[in-house]
């Protein structure tokens, strides 16, 4: 696949060679889901709790005795029918990480990046570029020579902080390095900017 590469004021280059195993490929659908379904279950806290019967603080004494009372039998003021009880089956802290295989994970960046290369619009490939500064206008003033409606995720070839500094007060932008993507981000960015020595390193990281 061959797709243009743009320089930071948005000027057309020259073209490139993006390897069509991993960005012409076909898309899994299934893989994408159980990719980002895995990344959103890690995510968790997984710290909501409740009181059961167990934790709430009372008496484990009978209210009153079983019989000749003539109101219904009861065991303990605890009791989850009461008021101030504790809660039947309510949420409790629990881990709600898990493993899905590399393979599929792997299939599922490959399709994602598949599927954002078939739009020239939302897709580009960028000269590679950094910013020196760290400062955020620095870096504004080159993402204002590409889209930027909704959500935009760059892609380095490698850790660049100054760069990433630069970003953080700008909203809706992502930085992802080549060999840590996270499909969700790459999945719901509207806009992808692939730095050129990334888009070569993703050829050679995800191809082989």
């Amino acid at each position: 696949m061959d797709k243009k590469v743009y320089s930071k004021e948005g000027k057309e280059l020259r073209t490139i060679a993006l390897e069509d195993a991993v960005f012409a490929r076909d898309v899994s659908e299934g893989s994408i889901w159980h990719a980002i379904k895995n990344e959103l279950a890690n995510k968790r806290q997984g710290n909501a709790k409740v009181k059961n019967r167990r934790d709430v603080k009372g008496s484990t004494a009978k209210p009153w005795r079983q019989k000749g009372t003539g109101r219904a039998r009861a065991g303990r003021r605890k009791s989850p029918l009461w008021r101030g009880g504790g809660v039947i089956f309510g949420p409790q802290p629990r881990d709600y990480s898990y493993h899905i295989p590399k393979k599929v994970k792997r299939l599922a960046i490959k399709s994602i990046l598949s599927l954002k290369a078939s739009d020239d619009d939302s897709f580009r490939v960028v000269e590679d570029f950094s910013v020196e500064t760290g400062k955020t206008r620095d870096l504004a003033a080159i993402l204002k020579n590409f889209p930027s409606d909704g959500r935009t995720v760059v892609i380095l070839g490698e850790d660049d902080n100054m760069i990433k500094r630069a970003g953080g007060n700008i909203r809706d932008l992502r930085f992802l390095t080549y060999n840590r993507l996270r499909a969700h981000d790459l999945y719901y960015g509207k806009n992808i900017l692939v730095l050129e020595g990334a888009a070569k390193k993703l050829g050679e990281f995800y191809g082989s």
